[in-house]
């Protein structure tokens, strides 16, 4: 299984770690994050790395570990991913700054999917591990939670502008997961006793002062009606100004936003719709898919029920430059767009989310669109209904004229490009895929 990238890691929702600790650094670094991979070893069990990517990909081992954080060592830092070749899919960073005012060891670990966290012991075991983490390597604050809920929370800003953030960090509980760990500063604001006796699962002071803290017994229940209400009684316990009814009704909005939907989305968009919603982050996309199951898309009215006849002098002219429009199209985008080549439906479906995903209409100029794109795009698209539906051209001087007969219906492929190359909105209503479908009921 290869590194975990930032769109792998929303494909699904993961249990995310974020640890920032302090460290030794008069110490030799072996000697000094020994422990960390140490507790890592002990207790990951089912979901341990055992790769580690530096320079060069090596099998996990502590050895690897060592070479792979030299060969990454730069001035003032170091840092190693390590995953897993199987399920489940992990991605670990482990960052040191080192050299600095304030030496820094910051861990930032998925583990995908939330669900494989079900089962107390191995939720046990994670906790176990960030307790030896937090003991060894005094935290500033660690938290591990679901990465789609932690979306929804407003994490890390909690409606803060930049400045703010950057100067006041995480100076109250702005907000409770499943596993938090409060540093000794943090902690004597709220005040120490008021802490020790929230209500929760799990609250432990650690021997550097730092308090630990576990609301519910497993990770993966985190939006469960019990745990929520769990969630809401410990946040307005650290937070008296906060009330109980509307941090429970928010956190009740979180857990329905992540409610699995079934996607049933018009048939004709379908193969087209099918792949937006894994564009959103984790958080949207059960809202996304809600949505695009409303959604129906306007019948093509780019059609005659009887044909122009063709007004051109020299048909073999025409239709070899549309060819050469088609071919252009195709040269520009078959890396990006492999199946552009094979003039299929589902070339149209891919093309289709190619210039949605690109925001293709409005990223690039209108003079290119219009003088290029669009006309190449309807030139293709005429082409695939010749090909793949027995259409045959009748042809116009005036390009947006030119027609494909299929059966007993006239489509004039240009004036659906252009109209489809207006905005993003516009790719959805005038997509190349329901076209497609649409003329292919009138088929013979």
């Amino acid at each position: 299984m290869k590194p975990l990238t930032l769109k792998d890691l929303d494909a699904k929702d993961s249990l995310r770690l974020s640890f920032e600790g302090a460290f030794d650094q008069q110490a030799t670094l072996e000697y000094e994050l020994a422990p960390l991979f140490q507790a890592l070893e002990e207790n990951a069990g089912g979901w341990m790395p055992d790769v580690i990517e530096g320079m060069r990909k090596r099998t996990y081992s502590r050895g690897s570990i060592w070479k792979a954080l030299a060969e990454e060592r730069r001035d003032k830092s170091t840092s190693i991913v390590l995953h897993r070749s199987s399920s489940p899919a992990v991605s670990m960073t482990t960052y040191v700054g080192i050299a600095t005012r304030r030496p820094r060891l910051s861990i930032s670990l998925y583990v995908q999917p939330t669900s494989f966290f079900t089962g107390l012991e191995r939720c046990r075991l994670f906790v176990d591990m960030v307790r030896a983490w937090g003991i060894k390597y005094p935290a500033a604050y660690a938290m591990a939670h679901s990465m789609a809920d932690d979306q929804l929370s407003g994490a890390p800003s909690f409606g803060r502008d930049d400045e703010t953030v950057y100067r006041d960090g995480f100076d109250k509980v702005y907000e409770l997961y499943w596993l938090n760990l409060f540093d000794p500063k943090l902690v004597e604001s709220v005040g120490r006793e008021r802490m020790l006796s929230t209500p929760a699962h799990l609250v432990e002071e650690l021997p550097n002062g730092s308090i630990l803290l576990v609301l519910w017994p497993t990770a993966a229940e985190f939006a469960s009606e019990e745990a929520r209400v769990v969630q809401a009684r410990a946040h307005v316990h650290l937070r008296p100004d906060l009330d109980f009814d509307t941090v429970l009704r928010t956190l009740k909005e979180r857990s329905a936003a992540l409610v699995p939907v079934e996607p049933r989305f018009h048939p004709d968009v379908a193969p087209f719709l099918s792949r937006l919603p894994d564009e959103f982050a984790i958080s949207e996309r059960q809202r996304k898919i809600a949505e695009l199951n409303a959604y129906r898309p306007p019948v093509p009215e780019e059609w005659l029920p009887v044909a122009h006849p063709s007004d051109v002098a020299n048909p073999e002219r025409v239709l070899e430059s549309y060819g050469d429009l088609s071919e252009g199209l195709v040269a520009a985008l078959h890396s990006k767009v492999p199946s552009i080549m094979d003039e299929t439906a589902e070339s149209l479906r891919d093309l289709d989310f190619y210039f949605w995903r690109d925001n293709f209409p409005e990223r690039y100029t209108r003079d290119l669109i219009d003088s290029h794109t669009a006309p190449a795009l309807g030139a293709y698209l005429g082409g695939v209904l010749v090909r793949r539906l027995g259409g045959t051209w009748v042809l116009r001087q005036k390009m947006e004229e030119s027609q494909v007969c299929v059966g007993k219906r006239i489509w004039l492929p240009f004036l659906r490009a252009r109209r489809y190359m207006q905005s993003r909105q516009s790719l959805l209503e005038y997509s190349l895929t329901q076209f497609f479908k649409e003329a292919e009921r009138y088929r013979p």
